[in-house]
């Protein structure tokens, strides 16, 4: 079977290549004339333009690489069924099960591969590729850091510290204003519960204004909620928060016991890290539909019928995937359930499948 097990892997290896290729290059293509206007706006130059695009290659192979395991099992099997192969194996008393070891191998190590790239690869190269746009093409100053799961902006009146930045809903969390006087003596200082950016204006709830009048005491202040004049707007702040595409899994998992240990609500942010585990591992499951769905018939192989399997496969599963998080991110079902629906859901169709193939 050694024999066998090199020439599967062989070409599997060879259609994932093919496969993952095009989607690489297609995801760059369709990124370009997207991004291509803005680019041209600021003047961009053409060392700006192609760093950009490079350090979003390890991103786009960690967002297709399922897509293209799953491609590759098809074409893989799909071929082997069209030309014979497997029904000579099947005569020489080889089951399809062993047949598709090699395949459901590889995909394991993918699995393992891609979580690893997604924890210390993808994160710091997208984090790379953002900062060419938005600081050095669009000039967006960054006044700011992310440090120990906080923000710490510098802003035009003062340092401000945000617990943390709610880019979707342009929400900010546990807020401290220091507002100073020359840059050096603190005049007033604000501590709120959140911020939401409505109607172009910063509206504060739950608000402690402490003010410091020279040569006397400090004077304290509740407000329920009030408008703040801070020059700042969510824009700003996108260049300094990370987002969870940013952020590894470990990394990720310290945010959420930060914001769950303050009393914030991080339901968003247990989501999307749930789901990087489970988008790391479903490339095994969509390699086991690939060879099962691939040979349960070895008259009706064929690429052509195996690239649009894959396709309408693939599509299913984003949606399927989106749609959970979507929920879980809403509240609607419960984390863990949200981020692994998609996965239950394909590795039940993918052990159904399996076990319906004749050895």
């Amino acid at each position: 079977m050694k024999i066998l097990d090199r020439y599967v892997a062989r070409e599997f290896l060879r259609f994932l290549g093919l496969v993952l290729a095009t989607f690489v290059v297609l995801y760059l293509l369709i990124d370009f004339f997207e991004k291509i206007r803005m680019f041209m706006s600021n003047a961009a130059t053409v060392r700006q333009v192609v760093t950009h695009f490079l350090y979003t290659i390890p991103m786009i192979v960690t967002q297709t690489l399922p897509a293209a395991v799953l491609l590759a099992s098809l074409i893989t099997f799909g071929t082997l069924s069209r030309h014979g192969e497997i029904t000579a194996m099947k005569a020489g008393g080889i089951s399809l099960y062993r047949i598709a070891a090699p395949v459901v191998a590889i995909a394991a190590a993918i699995c393992g591969l891609l979580f690893l790239f997604s924890e210390y690869v993808t994160p710091k190269t997208y984090e790379k590729a953002e900062y060419i746009r938005l600081v050095e093409v669009q000039k967006k100053e960054s006044l700011g850091t992310f440090k120990q799961n906080a923000i710490w902006y510098r802003g035009k009146d003062g340092i401000y510290n945000f617990k943390f930045f709610d880019v979707q809903r342009n929400e900010i969390q546990g807020i401290t204003i220091h507002y100073l006087k020359d840059m050096s003596e603190i005049s007033m200082r604000i501590d709120a519960e959140r911020a939401e950016w409505k109607d172009g204006k910063w509206i504060f709830h739950n608000l402690l204004i402490t003010r410091f009048p020279k040569d006397d005491f400090p004077q304290l202040e509740r407000v329920r909620q009030q408008v703040v004049a801070m020059p700042e707007t969510p824009a700003d702040f996108q260049v300094v928060q990370k987002n969870t595409e940013e952020m590894g899994f470990f990394e990720l998992r310290e945010f959420v016991r930060k914001l769950q240990s303050e009393g914030y609500d991080a339901t968003r942010y247990i989501v999307d890290m749930h789901g990087k585990v489970a988008f790391s591992l479903v490339s095994l499951i969509l390699a086991v539909i690939g060879a099962a769905f691939s040979v349960r018939s070895e008259r009706s192989g064929g690429v052509v019928q195996s690239i649009g399997a894959g396709i309408v496969l693939g599509f299913s599963y984003w949606i399927i995937f989106a749609f959970g998080l979507s929920l879980g991110r809403s509240g609607t079902i419960p984390p863990l359930l949200a981020a692994w629906s998609a996965n239950l859901l394909f590795g039940a169709g993918a052990v159904f499948l399996f076990k319906r193939l004749r050895t």
